[in-house]
């Protein structure tokens, strides 16, 4: 029976298939290219090759998109009945469980997996993707710290491991040490847009917008390319440095090109346009009709279901565009969802529905009903939905609706709290600017 490059059997490949399979892993774990067109090769080499349908599965189960949960749960059912072995067996459970909208009980099984099975790359990287998503810090930095040191350079796909770890420090705070990884990962493996990533994400959370443009120039030509799965968040990213440094036009122009010119419908890119056009909206910058050509792509994903902080996002785009029934029926979604046991449907009700009303009550100038959503909203936003730098909205929007509300006191506040953060961020200063220049109700 052949193995994989960490030495595990995989049931029911050939050596046909094989190169395929590994194609299409290889894609996954650099965000670069479509893996899902090897995979299918090999499947179609291997019909019974129970790995390359559960790789498709776990790529598409992370995807938060509704067509490919339903994607995912084909190829499960493909594998289903499958002669697998007892990794295979276990990863299965656990990729059930996921497309259920049980993230964290497929996180801890996951966390098990990865214990019994350390060498499972797509185990890991499915895993890492999985805490990321429900934004769980320590499992995203100790899933890797179990794994690393039964790890060596010599098993192929050690660097992955740096990246990934580097990216778990950042979000438990550890940004010196998730620096040196992720330079480490970059080492071994250029093309690593993660490892890359949670580097941008350092400079941000530390407020070095000047050494992050400079960072992301010097390595576009490893990030940017037109298959990189992740090129639009990392250009996101970049148009947060300008921000932090009060060049909106410069931000809106990576929005009009790499961030939307290609008008993506995947959801981690509508996520990031509809992130940074609030950001912009929300500043005072003219952004003119681009809410209504989003607000249109976001119609196929977002269903108050399946994940409520696409939903969240897609409602900023429903408010700019003025299209409040939709913004409504995604609030009326998240409503009902609260007697379903699934978690993804408690996230909604808790945690995106404030974030949603907060959200529409800010648009339509009711600061004071905004700020008490957004204020109770954030303490809970981490149970949930992304890193660090994609939350900071909340706050960003908690503290203009203060300001806008005319408490001076709160508004001085939350603006006391991000310029403790990051004291030199233009942004920071121009909202403690603004919240003392109030008079004291």
């Amino acid at each position: 029976m052949p193995s994989d490059e960490q030495g595990y059997p995989v049931s029911g490949a050939t050596d046909e298939a094989m190169p395929h399979y590994l194609a299409g892993l290889r894609a996954f774990n650099l965000y670069h290219g479509d893996p899902l067109e090897p995979l299918q090769k090999a499947i179609h080499a291997a019909p019974e090759f129970a790995m390359a349908h559960l790789l498709q599965a776990g790529l598409c189960a992370v995807a938060t998109e509704p067509a490919a949960n339903l994607a995912a749960q084909k190829s499960l059912l493909a594998a289903r009945d499958l002669p697998i072995n007892d990794r295979e067996e276990s990863l299965f459970s656990a990729l059930e469980k996921l497309v259920m909208g049980y993230w964290t009980t497929a996180a801890e099984a996951l966390d098990y997996h990865c214990a019994r099975f350390p060498h499972d790359l797509v185990a890991l990287q499915c895993g890492h993707l999985v805490d990321f998503y429900r934004a769980n810090s320590r499992d995203l930095r100790d899933r890797l710290a179990r794994a690393l040191p039964l790890w060596s350079a010599e098993i192929p796909g050690y660097s992955l491991l740096l990246g990934m770890y580097a990216f778990g420090l950042e979000e438990t705070g550890d940004y010196l040490r998730a620096e040196e990884y992720g330079h480490s990962a970059i080492e071994l493996e250029p093309f690593d847009c993660w490892a890359h990533h949670a580097v941008a994400h350092v400079l941000e959370m530390t407020g070095r917008p000047e050494v992050g443009i400079e960072w992301m120039k010097s390595r576009e030509a490893f990030w940017a390319g037109e298959e990189n799965f992740f090129k639009v968040h990392n250009w996101w990213h970049r148009a947060l440095y300008h921000l932090d440094l009060g060049e909106q036009d410069e931000a809106l122009a990576l929005y009009d090109g790499p961030v939307r010119s290609e008008k993506s419908n995947m959801a981690l890119d509508m996520v990031d346009a509809s992130a940074l056009l609030w950001r912009l909206s929300i500043s005072g910058c003219d952004v003119g009709d681009r809410w209504q050509e989003l607000a249109k792509a976001w119609e196929q994903h977002a269903d108050g279901r399946l994940y409520p902080f696409n939903d969240w996002h897609a409602v900023m785009a429903y408010l700019g565009a003025g299209e409040d029934s939709r913004a409504e029926d995604i609030t009326n979604s998240l409503r009902a969802g609260r007697d379903n046991e699934a978690e993804v449907s408690h996230w909604g009700w808790q945690t995106g529905l404030p974030l949603v009303e907060g959200f529409i009550a800010f648009w339509h100038g009711d600061y004071h009903r905004a700020t008490e959503h957004l204020h109770s909203a954030r303490y809970i936003a981490n149970t949930f939905g992304g890193s660090h730098a994609q939350r900071d909205i909340i706050d960003w929007t908690l503290t203009e609706a203060a300001i806008r509300s005319g408490n001076r006191e709160l508004a001085e506040a939350f603006a006391n709290e991000r310029l403790a953060l990051k004291p030199d961020s233009l942004v920071n200063q121009g909202f403690i600017a603004r919240a003392s220049a109030q008079h004291t109700p």
